[in-house]
């Protein structure tokens, strides 16, 4: 799901939110309920009942009732849209967010609701991504079925080192790399130039500029400095790849289908910009780097070379477990090996992005694709719960 422009300057904060705590424990809904229209609910109800659960953190600001939180926030209208592919798919749909410190009496509404699936487009708590697998684990907890990737998935994913430690582990090829803790470090670095510097617990393209891009030690030196500095998190350090940057969208699980593969067209962007989607090329859309960053159809790939970026790309899905969709983005150099850059659990879904855009190209509306993901959550837990009566 899509996150709104933030001032990478200011970091995490925490703002008040409307906490109520319950002297009750909500009861975990089962997979069995979940999954069985014979339930006490479904005498109750026709329809299977989606609720979307946002992280509402973002908004501008976050009143003691957030039922009447107003549409003021990208994260909330991208939700809307869920909620409304959801109710057009032909289930039940209910919208509701969450901002952190709140979290009990989300729990409770939940409770309340009784869902069958909760859709999970929960990015952050309390404006941290870092909190992003907490959601996850309490769902995971109460035996509450949810779209997505799971708790570990995600931690994963948002350790990018120890996510190329897995994806090495598997044999998925991913750019060389080291990660370093102090600026002092920098100078020791054992890489061939260019060099590529981001952050290691960010996703977003947060911190990501046209110096990311280093050719020399005391270009690197200085890059890594304002980042830990500006940040106050480790840097990951990789090669650069030069080449065409492409990206998998992946459905399902113990089957997985690889959607219609798009690429970034760099073609537009200024000549001495180096070919990288940074910050403002994702969220600025006055920036030359926005303007010449647009994602097209891959065209002229050979099948070889194709179908390397599909084994890759569902080897990371599988290696990062990540669960009923996802995207993994790649550099494929000059000889055709692709490199995987970055993996996305949870990704961005609103209807002008890049899952829904890889949906539309294998024929599917919008609509389609997010009951789709409903369809393969709740197969996902039908099989899990088949298993364990089996057991």
């Amino acid at each position: 799901m899509a996150k709104p422009p933030v001032d990478p300057s200011q970091g995490a904060s925490s703002s008040p939110s409307s906490s109520k705590s319950s002297p009750e424990t909500p009861a975990p809904a089962t997979v069995k309920e979940a999954t069985s229209s014979t339930t006490t609910s479904a005498n109750v109800r026709s329809k299977r009942r989606v609720v979307v659960l946002y992280n509402c953190d973002f908004d501008v600001a976050v009143p003691t009732a957030l039922d009447l939180i107003d549409d003021r926030s990208a994260v909330k209208r991208a939700a809307n849209q869920v909620r409304d592919a959801v109710e057009d798919y032909g289930y039940e749909a209910i919208i509701e967010g969450v901002f952190g410190h709140d979290l009990a009496r989300c729990l409770d509404r939940l409770h309340e609701l009784s869902p069958d699936l909760i859709f999970n487009l929960t990015e952050s708590l309390n404006q941290d991504s870092r909190n992003e697998i907490v959601v996850p684990a309490i769902l995971d907890m109460l035996g509450i079925p949810f779209t997505g990737t799971g708790s570990l998935g995600l931690g994963l994913c948002l350790h990018k080192p120890k996510a190329k430690d897995m994806l090495r582990a598997r044999g998925v090829p991913t750019p060389a790399s080291c990660v370093l803790e102090r600026p002092k470090d920098a100078a020791g670095v054992d890489l061939p130039y260019p060099l590529f510097v981001k952050l290691a617990h960010e996703d977003a393209s947060v911190g990501i500029r046209h110096d990311n891009v280093v050719h020399n030690k005391r270009s690197l030196v200085r890059r890594v400095k304002d980042l830990i500095e500006e940040f106050q998190q480790a840097v990951l350090i990789e090669r650069y790849i030069e080449g065409r940057e492409v990206n998998v969208t992946l459905l399902g699980n113990a089957k997985v289908q690889a959607l219609p593969f798009h690429e970034i067209d760099f073609s537009k962007l200024p000549p001495t910009s180096p070919r990288i989607v940074s910050y403002a090329a994702k969220w600025d859309e006055s920036s030359p780097e926005y303007q010449g960053t647009m994602p097209v159809p891959v065209k002229d790939i050979s099948p070889m070379i194709k179908a390397a970026i599909e084994r890759a790309a569902i080897g990371a899905f599988r290696a990062l477990e990540l669960r009923d969709y996802g995207r993994v983005d790649f550099r494929v150099a000059e000889d055709g090996t692709p490199y995987v850059i970055d993996v996305n659990p949870n990704c961005d879904i609103s209807p002008d992005a890049g899952v829904a855009r890889a949906a539309a190209a294998a024929g599917m509306k919008y609509p389609q694709l997010i009951g789709r993901i409903c369809d393969i959550a709740l197969e996902r837990y039908r099989h899990a719960h088949s298993k364990a009566r089996a057991a």
